[in-house]
């Protein structure tokens, strides 16, 4: 599974709210693999993954209406979190972010994204330290 560096995190405060049927039932079925599966492996990509397949704001391959927005969350959590385009196990990169996850570091990441004031990203990556 393809996962870009953001996805980490909202794959954590997914609540089953999304663009559309179409993205909603795909980050369903994702978020259930990922959640559910304690061996995954994702590969760490800093272009369109297997999220970003059914958004409508994407235009093409590693284009999408909010790209400039997209690029620099994704590049905050890379250097925050020193992450490479490389495979992890999902569980394990998700507790290191966690673990290493402060209010002000999720607000500087995540405050332009129109979800995070109604998604729970904030309260699961900032208060809950276990997986």
């Amino acid at each position: 599974m393809k996962l870009r560096p953001h996805h980490l995190m909202c794959t954590q405060g997914y609540s089953g709210k999304g663009y559309s049927k179409d993205f909603v039932e795909n980050m369903n079925n994702i978020t259930n693999i990922l959640r559910n599966n304690k061996d995954v492996k994702i590969n760490l990509v800093f272009f369109t993954d297997d999220i970003c397949i059914s958004c409508p704001e994407k235009i093409e391959e590693d284009l999408c209406s909010s790209n400039n927005k997209i690029k620099s969350i994704d590049e905050k959590v890379v250097r925050y979190f020193n992450l490479e385009e490389k495979e992890y196990n999902y569980k394990k990169i998700v507790k290191y972010i966690k673990d290493n996850m402060t209010e002000e570091i999720m607000d500087d990441i995540c405050s332009t994204c129109q979800w995070y004031n109604m998604s729970k990203c904030k309260e699961v990556m900032c208060s809950d330290r276990s997986l």
